[in-house]
């Protein structure tokens, strides 16, 4: 059962069962008859609209929240593993550069870095897929907004960041780096750095790229857009090197928020 949480005044659910029901629950009726092909016009019409204010609800979220780093990862690292440890300093390390952290808001490398950015005082937004079961979001967050669909959630993981850091992870992390470095290759966002921490976790995944190199089905600098490394130096030095010099990013002052438009 979920238990309260003293220090927060929220609810919370244990470490196990957080694991056991993130992202494991199936889609929702309405979602699988949007993906089995034509439908009605009436249903399809009426879908367009609902997507179409998932995205103004995103947009309106999260246009207050700075520049970001988004920090992608397994779900299913607790507490006190080593790929844990490594997200918390990741947040830290990003946050403390002056960037907002941005995970999909659940447990494991997502709480990590979330909690990382928290514990030097940095911005943290959550980010996730609405599902049938109960998703508790970690308790690291600033601000939390939750989408029906993958395909919106995977466009705000993105629109809002300027480098994207990654630690092991399964299909879903997998899912999220190949859509972002294709989009990086493909000219929809520019060079933005990818930076794959657990060199021996990626091992093999290194390896496949080095062999699409060799068959000519991506070119060498595509498999350069990826630095695999275990340094956080290493990887912030990337961040600064791509993100924080090329685009400029410095503190500015915010912007004012409109009360007409529902921003808070």
């Amino acid at each position: 059962m979920p238990s309260p949480d003293p220090e927060r005044g929220v609810t919370r659910s244990s470490a196990s069962e957080r694991d056991c029901h993130w992202g494991k629950s199936a889609a929702s009726t309405r979602e699988i008859r949007f993906l089995e092909g034509p439908q009605k016009r009436r249903f399809e019409f009426l879908d367009a609209l609902r997507i179409f204010r998932e995205f103004v609800h995103g947009f309106r979220a999260l246009h207050f929240v700075g520049p970001c780093v988004t920090v992608f990862g397994s779900a299913r690292f607790p507490d006190g593993h080593r790929w844990y440890e490594l997200g918390r300093v990741m947040g830290r390390e990003i946050a403390s550069a002056g960037f907002t952290v941005m995970t999909g808001g659940g447990p494991g490398i997502m709480e990590a870095a979330n909690r990382g950015a928290k514990d030097v005082g940095g911005r943290s937004v959550g980010v996730n897929i609405v599902l049938p079961k109960e998703q508790v979001p970690n308790p690291y967050l600033d601000r939390w907004v939750e989408f029906e669909h993958f395909f919106v959630r995977k466009v705000m993981l993105v629109k809002y960041s300027y480098a994207f850091v990654v630690l092991p992870g399964g299909f879903g992390t997998m899912d999220e780096i190949f859509e972002t470095v294709t989009l990086i290759q493909t000219g929809k966002i520019q060079d933005f750095p990818v930076v794959l921490m657990g060199v021996d976790y990626w091992k093999d995944l290194r390896e496949l790229f080095e062999k699409m190199v060799e068959e000519g089905t991506i070119d060498a600098a595509d498999a350069r857009r990826l630095v695999f490394t275990d340094s956080p130096e290493e990887a912030l030095r990337v961040i600064h090197e791509h993100a924080t010099r090329k685009y400029g990013l410095r503190p500015s002052t915010p912007q004012k928020r409109r009360w007409y438009l529902g921003e808070r």
